[in-house]
């Protein structure tokens, strides 16, 4: 039996052995309560203390400014809830765009039902924010714009610089949703001009059930975590200390690496679209004339459907996905390919290949084999 081939990259990462073994003391002999004032106690305490630190260190940022919390979607809705109701004496309407992760959406939908205004915006073909209707959509009471710094289905890129920018000209509190962003790009806050960035720590080798809030020193926040006042009273309750150790070495190694793994994964990438592109006829690489995260290939097969494609290619070894991963297994059709406002037949038959570092030359190359037969066969079957 043939290994199996993971291109779900974008859904989760394994846990690199290395971070698994800085983690392994934290549940055991050191696994207790950092709240706890005994000696034990004290032993936690000092790893998520030196945890924090590493953690601003490689963001560069002060230890104050890092909130933990326990996934990447809990850091948006703390983020924008947050900011938005500490806000809201001052106006009650958000920006946001059409393509976000479903974490931010739903925490808008939130808004909406407590009076605030949303506005949406769209995105070209290619899947990128124009940043002049970005600056024109913020008004003298937007309080909080949110664009997701790369796109978790599609992989592109947004000009989170510019949008930041054009939000503090006019006094709005800028967040971004860097959770696809994080194994592969620069995203040390004060660079990009952010007030709040989200991170998960599974999406850069690191353990599940971790992330972190980056909260600009200033930015008031109203919890959505209410009891012991942990985390300097945003986010209460017992610190997961051990997964906490883990994010940081994961922060720490991916950003060491990044560019190095970046560059070789691009190739990969690249190699396979050309050699789908001159296997396969009639697909369509979403987001591919736009800058993207280099593990990213979102592809639409014309006349087939997802979810038969998907399970397919998992038969044939190869884990892939249909989208995002975080809609309990949902095989809808995408909220991020109908907003490139495509022809109706690139909506159906999206797979999402994402790359990871440990990705083979010979794994790509076995998919260019298998991803063309049964295409080909089940193309055959629909005609």
């Amino acid at each position: 039996m043939k290994k199996r081939i993971y291109l779900d990259h974008a859904a989760t990462t394994p846990v690199h052995p290395d971070v698994l073994v800085e983690m392994l003391p934290f549940f055991s002999e050191v696994g207790h309560n950092p709240s706890s004032l005994h000696a034990e106690g004290r032993l936690a305490r000092a790893g998520l203390d030196r945890a924090r630190d590493r953690v601003a260190a490689a963001l560069g940022v002060g230890r104050k400014e890092i909130t933990f919390v326990g996934s990447g979607s809990e850091a948006d809705n703390q983020a924008i809830l947050g900011a938005a109701r500490a806000a809201r004496a001052r106006g009650r309407h958000v920006v946001s765009t059409q393509i976000e992760h479903s974490a931010v959406l739903h925490a808008l939908d939130a808004l909406r039902d407590e009076g605030f205004e949303v506005t949406l915006l769209p995105v070209d073909q290619r899947g990128l924010v124009d940043p002049e209707e970005f600056a024109g959509a913020l008004r003298d009471d937007t309080v909080l714009a949110t664009v997701m710094y790369a796109n978790n289905e599609i992989g592109v890129i947004q000009p989170v610089a510019a949008l930041a920018a054009a939000a503090r000209a006019k006094g709005v509190i800028f967040h971004t949703d860097a959770v696809q962003a994080a194994a592969w790009l620069d995203m040390r806050p004060r660079e990009l001009g952010v007030d709040l960035l989200s991170i998960s720590a599974h999406k850069f080798y690191g353990p599940k059930g971790v992330g972190v809030l980056y909260v600009r020193d200033g930015i008031a926040l109203q919890p959505i975590v209410h009891g012991g006042g942990q985390e300097f009273g945003r986010r209460s309750g017992t610190e997961n200390v051990a997964g906490i150790v883990g994010l940081a070495a994961a922060l720490e190694r991916v950003l060491a690496t990044s560019k190095a793994r970046a560059q070789r994964v691009a190739g990969l990438r690249d190699r396979f679209e050309a050699g789908l592109r001159a296997r396969v006829s009639q697909i369509r690489i979403n987001g591919g004339d736009a800058p993207r995260l280099p593990n990213a290939s979102n592809v639409s097969f014309d006349g087939l459907m997802s979810e038969a494609l998907l399970m397919r290619l998992d038969l044939e070894g190869i884990a892939v996905s249909a989208g995002s991963a975080c809609s309990s297994g949902a095989l809808e059709p995408s909220h991020v390919i109908a907003a490139l406002n495509l022809d109706p037949r690139w909506h159906e038959g999206v797979i999402r290949f994402s790359l990871g570092e440990g990705t083979t030359e010979e794994e790509i190359d076995r998919v260019l084999e298998i991803v063309p037969r049964i295409t080909e066969e089940m193309q055959g079957r629909a005609t």
